[in-house]
């Protein structure tokens, strides 16, 4: 890993005031708009407040990560990755870059909105915590991942259609806000090939909706970050083939 690019990379990314308010502040708005509306019932047999904030967390990871990688849309059409082919960064080091920064992204709403969910009153166990912020932050390597694949596929006008629409469909279907349990069987079963689905899995288990499945989990997450990377590298290496 080139950590001069690793660094110049994050510093790009914090500097967009802009995106980091969008991505970070919108999974923590909805957090207090819900918990508005909900109260301190129960969901499930949970806190109110517990559950949303489980369920804002991985919503956060996913904006952030996906977000941080279709940036690259507009590197392309500017020519900065034509630029960066001419340096000794590799494909493998630049995309890895990239990732790596979405990541460091994505965690950061995965903190905020746990630290105002805690505040708020949503209480775990100590192994519960590091569960949701720990698990669900790791489960969004598939979506940074995705984010690249958007970036290296979409134009600067299409970044919106491209990343929002898999978001909400991965939201929607993964039960970031719909509980799975009133899915028809068959859209049930369309749901769990979903990364987004274990995402959930992994931060409703931490909050005492079940117990996670992690190994399950572990090898749906992979099994997508490693097709997407695939799919990402064979994209970039066109586009060099192109000039």
């Amino acid at each position: 890993m080139n950590l001069t690019y690793l660094a110049l990379e994050t510093r790009r990314a914090l500097r967009s005031p802009r995106a980091l308010v969008f991505t970070v502040g919108m999974p923590v708005l909805y957090y207090f708009i819900f918990s508005g509306i909900w109260g301190s019932g129960e969901v499930g047999g949970i806190n109110a407040k517990t559950a949303l904030m489980s369920s804002m967390a991985a919503f956060g990871a996913m904006m952030g990560t996906m977000f941080t990688g279709a940036r690259t849309a507009q590197e392309r059409a500017v020519g900065w990755q034509r630029q960066l082919r001419l340096t000794p960064l590799t494909p493998v080091q630049y995309l890895l870059g990239k990732g790596i920064v979405g990541m460091l992204v994505g965690l950061i709403p995965v903190l905020l909105v746990s630290i105002v969910g805690g505040i708020d009153g949503a209480s775990l166990s100590a192994g519960g915590w590091v569960q949701l912020v720990l698990g669900v932050w790791l489960s969004a390597i598939p979506f940074a991942v995705l984010g690249l694949l958007i970036g290296q596929l979409a134009t600067p006008d299409t970044i919106p259609v491209f990343t929002m629409v898999p978001m909400l469909l991965c939201g929607f279907l993964g039960g970031l806000w719909i509980p799975i349990a009133i899915f028809p069987h068959w859209l049930g079963q369309v749901a769990k090939a979903l990364p987004s689905y274990w995402m959930a899995d992994i931060g409703h288990g931490a909050v005492g909706h079940g117990s996670a499945n992690l190994g399950a989990a572990a090898g749906v997450l992979a099994a997508w970050a490693i097709v997407l990377g695939a799919l990402v590298m064979l994209r970039y290496r066109r586009d060099a083939a192109r000039g």
